[in-house]
Parts: C-alpha cells; sequence; structure tokens
C-alpha cells in the first residue's frame, strides 16, 4: 500500500494533545467501493477481490457494507471496499479483477465516504498520533496485567503523557479497570517487596483476582508481592515435585508455587515474612481446597528453614497410623447367577435401597486404589523466590540436620533435599561469567566449594529484568557435609 494511501487510514495526529479528546480522532476517509449489481453475486465477487488483493483489509472493517445510496441501502443494496489506490475517477488504478466485474456489468466503481473514530484505532494508533515524533522509537506499550490492574513503569519522557498513556490503555483493554505507575524499584522501601505507585487511572481498588495453574488468587496488590511475569517459573519448578514429597517455600508470598503444588498433591509449607501475604496465603488455601496439603506460616525465612525441618520430623513422627482397607476377592464368575440372587434379595431393608455386595466391594476397591500419602518426615526440595537476597539466607541449611543422619542415604533410600533458590546477576550471551559469580556466591554462603560441576546442579535463565539484569535459578543438592554440621 502506497504512503499516501496508508496515511488516509492513520488517525490524525495531535501531538499537541495532553488531555485525551476521544472525538479529534475521528477521520472521514474517501476511498472507492463495487457496487454490486445483484446481491447473488457477492459471494463470488468479494471470493475473487480479496484473492486479487483489490478488497479493503483494514481491521475490525468488514469489506461488504451498504450501499451510499439511501434508496439502494433500503433495499438491502451492497457494496465492496475497495483498497485506497483504486479510485473510481481513474480507470488506470483499476486491477484486470476489477475491470473483468465492471465489463460484465456485475459491479459499478463509486466513490465511497469511510467514517473511522476512536473507537477503530488501537492503542498504538492513538499513541502514534500524540507522543512526538522521538519519542516513539521505544513506544509505552508493554505492562504487566494483574487481574483488573495494569501495571505500568514508565520512562522519565513518557511520565508527561501518563495520565493520557493510562486512559487510552483502560480504554483499548476491556479488562482493564485501573492503571497504576511504580515511582520505585520493588523492595526499594519494604522488606516485603512492595513498591510505591501512583494511580494514573480508573478504580483505586488493587483487590484482584488472578487465574495461575489452574488455581484462583485473591489479594491487595498494594500490600503483597506478585508477579504475572514469572508464570512459566512458577510451572517449571512445580514439575519438579512428585505427589507425596514435602516442600519447604521459604518466600513464599500468596502461594503460586504452593498452591498448585497443592493441587497436585504435594505437601507445602508455606512461609511468608510479610503479614498480608500470609493472610492472603491462608485466603488461597481454602479457596483451593488444599488445606490438607498446603500449611501457612509468617516468620523469618532464615529461622524457618531450621525450624520447619525439626517440626516436619515432629509432626510426621506425631501421625496417627495410616488407616488399612481390607479389599475381598471378587465373586466367583460360576456362582454369579447365585449372588445375583442374593443380591437382589438383600439390597431393600424396609422398602429402602442399599448397595449390594458387588457395589461394596467395588467402592472399597476404588477407595483402596486412590493414591493415599503419609506426611514424609524430610523435605525433599527448598525453593528460595527472593532474588535480590534469597542467596544471603543460604547459610541457615549449615546444620539444619546435625543429629539426624540416619535419615537419609546411606542408611535410608531417602536423599538430602534439592535447593531452588533465585537471584540476581549481570547478563551475557552465555551466562557463562554469571555462572561462575553464582557458584562463588553460593559457596561462600555455605562454606562448601559448589562450581559447575558439581553434580546435579543447575543454573536456569529465568527471565531479563533490566537492560543488564537478569534473574536466574540455581539448583543444587543440599551437601551433606552441609546438612550434617
Amino acid at each position: 500500500m502506497a504512503s499516501s494511501a496508508v496515511n488516509l487510514l492513520r488517525p490524525p495526529v495531535h501531538q499537541a494533545m495532553r488531555t485525551l479528546d476521544r472525538s479529534a480522532f475521528s477521520r472521514a476517509v474517501p476511498i472507492s467501493a463495487a457496487r454490486i449489481a445483484d446481491n447473488k453475486n457477492i459471494s463470488r465477487i468479494r471470493r475473487d477481490l480479496i484473492k486479487s488483493k483489490d478488497a479493503l483489509d483494514l481491521r475490525e472493517v468488514s469489506p461488504v457494507q451498504l450501499d451510499p445510496e439511501k434508496s439502494r441501502a433500503s433495499a438491502n443494496g451492497k457494496c465492496m471496499l475497495l483498497r485506497p489506490e483504486i479510485r473510481h475517477d481513474d480507470t488506470s488504478t483499476w486491477t484486470s479483477t476489477v475491470r473483468k466485474y465492471v465489463d460484465l456489468e456485475e459491479i459499478g466503481v463509486i466513490p465511497y465516504t469511510l467514517n473511522l473514530d476512536y473507537n477503530h484505532w488501537t492503542y498504538h494508533d492513538i499513541m502514534s498520533s500524540i507522543l512526538p515524533d522521538h519519542d516513539q522509537d521505544e513506544l509505552p506499550s508493554g505492562f504487566t496485567a494483574v487481574g483488573h490492574v495494569a501495571h505500568l513503569n514508565l520512562r522519565e519522557q513518557y511520565l508527561p503523557y501518563k495520565e493520557l498513556i493510562a486512559t487510552v490503555l483502560m480504554d483499548k483493554n476491556a479488562r482493564i479497570k485501573t492503571v497504576i505507575n511504580k515511582t520505585d524499584d520493588v523492595g526499594q522501601t519494604s522488606a516485603y517487596r512492595t513498591f510505591n505507585y501512583e494511580l494514573l487511572a480508573g478504580d483505586p481498588d488493587l483487590n484482584v483476582t488472578v487465574q495461575e495453574g489452574g488455581c484462583t488468587f485473591h489479594f491487595d496488590y498494594s500490600k503483597v508481592y506478585w508477579n504475572s511475569r514469572l508464570e512459566t517459573e512458577h510451572r517449571r519448578l512445580i514439575e519438579k515435585f512428585q505427589p507425596g514429597e514435602a516442600v519447604c517455600d521459604v518466600m513464599a508470598g500468596v502461594g503460586p508455587f504452593a498452591i498448585p503444588a497443592g493441587k497436585k498433591k504435594v505437601f507445602v509449607w508455606a512461609n511468608d515474612l510479610n503479614p498480608d501475604s500470609f493472610n492472603s496465603l491462608q485466603d488461597c488455601i481454602r479457596r483451593n481446597k488444599v488445606g490438607a496439603q498446603v500449611r501457612a506460616f509468617n516468620q523469618d525465612g532464615r529461622s524457618f528453614i531450621r525450624e520447619s525441618a525439626q517440626l516436619l520430623l515432629k509432626v510426621s513422627e506425631d501421625q496417627p497410623p495410616s488407616p488399612s482397607i481390607a479389599i475381598q476377592p471378587p465373586h466367583d464368575n460360576n456362582n454369579s447367577s447365585r449372588n445375583h440372587n442374593n443380591q437382589n434379595r438383600d439390597s431393600t431393608t424396609n422398602g429402602q435401597r442399599r448397595p449390594t455386595r458387588g457395589h461394596r466391594n467395588l467402592a472399597t476397591t476404588a477407595a483402596a486404589t486412590k493414591p493415599s500419602f503419609r506426611l514424609p518426615k524430610t523435605f525433599s526440595h527448598y525453593v528460595m523466590n527472593l532474588p535480590d537476597s534469597a542467596t544471603t539466607f543460604l547459610d541457615a541449611f549449615i546444620g539444619v540436620y546435625r543429629g539426624h543422619e540416619r535419615l537419609f542415604e546411606p542408611y535410608t533410600s531417602v536423599r538430602l533435599p534439592m535447593v531452588h533458590v533465585h537471584c540476581f546477576s549481570t547478563k551475557s550471551d552465555d551466562n557463562a561469567a554469571e555462572r561462575v559469580k553464582i557458584c562463588r556466591e553460593i559457596s561462600g554462603r555455605i562454606g562448601v566449594e559448589i562450581t559447575q560441576d558439581t553434580p546435579e546442579l543447575t543454573i536456569f535463565d529465568v527471565r531479563d529484568v533490566a537492560p543488564k539484569k537478569r534473574m536466574f535459578c540455581a539448583s543444587f543438592r543440599l551437601p551433606a557435609e552441609v546438612a550434617f554440621r
């Protein structure tokens, strides 16, 4: 499409605008249309004009419209909108397909006024017409959606347009009811990983409901930490947890690891220092009916690492014995007729239907084959999702299982837990230098050398968080010389 034709289909430019005026984005676009002589030919003509790329291809605008003449429109007369390069008053712009149908007298090429308004244009269209040319290289189009809240992190050059950006963003995203802009870094003014923000548009209520991992989370976004961009990382780690294992989620937030893992029949002890996160975590446990699997705590992470290991051992030893279910052998087929007659006689009492022996046996067998798990004595995994400082908590693992060596290999088949610790580092093309730095950081904290050759060590590249900053997850097996020291 020629540049002049493209400009016809763009919104009017209003680079001086600071307060949104939706009426300023109406435009009457002069184009041409193919008037259909007989509506029974519409499908064939439309197919051919689309194939020859003569039909107007414009988002949310159907190429088939009523005829612009009222008398024809009242008789359901139709026309086919043509791309702007085809002009009704210049036959040299007509393609062979258009000429063919004109010669057959199945269409006539007529003038048409296409009326577009604010509702037609996209967010990108509107902002491109408002922002100065020198600020359009990095148009602020990305945002984090948390329930009905859009969370922006605007660069300084866009702050003069922040309310306008927020209003257009909300207009063009039906599910967004609130737009906020972060005014400091996460955790900069709070140990709870919350951030200061300003309301730019919409409802000030930040109580949101989020769906993730087949679970429902409800929380006040202004009081707790949540990052929708970590959904893939949540899923990646949860896939490592097996039903019946125990997981210690040290910095759990509102439970994006814990709640879906609980749905998977994993026992999770989930902790967060923030009282609001703890309260929301308890609410999410109830909402998702995982109270039998997930237990919430409100402690400092360092003390929780040490105390939870001892508490889990005590609680697991205090468990009542698992219930046993006797399974009767299946009926002998040779006696099926007799059993059937007996069941018919025995299946009613005082006119009330009661389960037959056959049905009772099936129910008992189903109950017996349904997997059931006892709370383990030890954790299989520790999750430490506090990337800004989680590695500083690693020294809490020193001696965490001192005196309990016989719970683990070689005395049993139980292995020491895997530790999954998130952290920030610099970024490079191959992450080689970053992996070395992370290994050194872990080694210094636990007093045992961890290298890239350490068995079972993985350092996973989670996501970029800034132009020169990347989030990683280091996973390693807790060394015996650390756990038993």
